[in-house]
Order: C-alpha cells, then sequence, then structure tokens
C-alpha cells in the first residue's frame, strides 16, 4: 500500500465518521418532530395487536409504550447492546418481551408463526427488500398482518425525487444503509401479500419524505 493510498484511506474514513456524526445529529435533532407527526397514527395502527407480534429492528424501543400489555412480544435486534436498555424500558411499561439476534432478512421464528409483524423506518436501509419481505411472509400465519410505517421516494419527477436520488449515494454511506429514493410500496405490492393498504403522509423532515403507513395481509 502507497502512501497516497494510506491518506486516501484516511481522508474518506474521516469524511464516512463526520458524515456519521452529521446523520445522527440530524434525525436527533428530527425526533421530536416525527414524534408529534407519527404519535397518533402509532396509536391507530397499534391499537388491536393480539397474540404474538414481531418488531423487526425495535432499536431504541420507540414503539414499545404504543403496545397493549398482553401481547407476546419478539424483538429481532441485530446489535446485542441495545438489548439491555429495551429490557429495562420494557419492565417500565409492564410490557414482557422476547428479545432476539437476527436481522430483517434472517427472522429467528418459525414458519406461520407471528400473528402480526411490525416494522418503522427499517424497509428503508435493509440491503435486499425483497428477501425481508419473503422473511415477514415465511413467519406470518394465514391471515397475519405487516404492520408498517416507512419514509418513501417521492413521486417521479419532484424536485425532492431529484435531490434523492442525487444524494442517495451519500446518504447510504453516512445514514446506515438508508436508501432515501426506494420506492417500498412497488416492493410490498410485489411480494405476495393477499391484501395491501396504505397511505401516504408528509412528515416534513428533509430528505427522508414522503411517509407509508399501511397494513399487508398474508
Amino acid at each position: 500500500m502507497t502512501v497516497n493510498q494510506i491518506i486516501g484511506d484516511s481522508k474518506n474514513q474521516l469524511f464516512a465518521n463526520f458524515g456519521k456524526q452529521f446523520f445522527a445529529w440530524m434525525m436527533a435533532s428530527s425526533t421530536s418532530k416525527y414524534d408529534k407527526i407519527v404519535s397518533d397514527r402509532k396509536r391507530s395502527l397499534f391499537a388491536n395487536l393480539q397474540g404474538k407480534v414481531l418488531e423487526l429492528d425495535p432499536i431504541t424501543g420507540a414503539n414499545l409504550p404504543y403496545y397493549p400489555k398482553d401481547i407476546h412480544w419478539i424483538g429481532i435486534e441485530p446489535n446485542s447492546h441495545t438489548h439491555s436498555s429495551l429490557q429495562k424500558q420494557a419492565e417500565k411499561l409492564g410490557l414482557n418481551i422476547d428479545l432476539r439476534i437476527g436481522n430483517a432478512e434472517w427472522l429467528d421464528a418459525e414458519d406461520n408463526s407471528i400473528d402480526t409483524v411490525v416494522s418503522t423506518l427499517v424497509l428503508c436501509s435493509v440491503p435486499n427488500i425483497d428477501y425481508t419481505l419473503q422473511a415477514i411472509l415465511r413467519v406470518l400465519k394465514p391471515g397475519g398482518r405487516f404492520l408498517f410505517i416507512e419514509h418513501v421516494a417521492a413521486p417521479q419527477g419532484n424536485l425532492l425525487r431529484q435531490v434523492q436520488n442525487i444524494i442517495s449515494p451519500i446518504w447510504k454511506v453516512i445514514g446506515n444503509g438508508c436508501h432515501p429514493d426506494r420506492e417500498t410500496w412497488i416492493a410490498v405490492g410485489k411480494a405476495g401479500f393477499s391484501n395491501i393498504h396504505y397511505e401516504r403522509f408528509d412528515a416534513q423532515l428533509p430528505i427522508v419524505s414522503p411517509y407509508l403507513i399501511g397494513v399487508a395481509t398474508k
């Protein structure tokens, strides 16, 4: 390896680290606005949950306060370092939770065993959305539901969509794999669900908007 290569690698690493810090700051500053916009939608979406509920990448447990206390909640969280804080938060809320290591493409659950799968702000960053949706269909019981709130690509020809397309390569680096221009509704439509209902809404956040909220039934 040459000195120029070393310097180049160092610059790339510095850029990546700065980008991640900037992304984290931006998302943290937007969290309160996002929570206010989606809180009522979450209450409505999660109101009638029953039985086994599997959530993809719960991370900080932002959805836990919205869940009924009598469900059997399973969290598939790849980062084991978050498990302790998730467990503590669940105890405060009176929830019994089952945390498992895995990721959205490999779900540690038996076939046809889950009543509901929940995904919020996950499908934008999975490496292969088609694999993820097939994993969700595999674990859902017949008639089981997939509930989702996800940011998606703006309409074609829209100025925001043009910005998303341009910034996407950089955004994926600084945003932990997040694709701001992912057409998630197309992937869900092709996955093989028997029925799909969703609506769009604007979360008034830069780059990561509009949003979809919906239900897909196996």
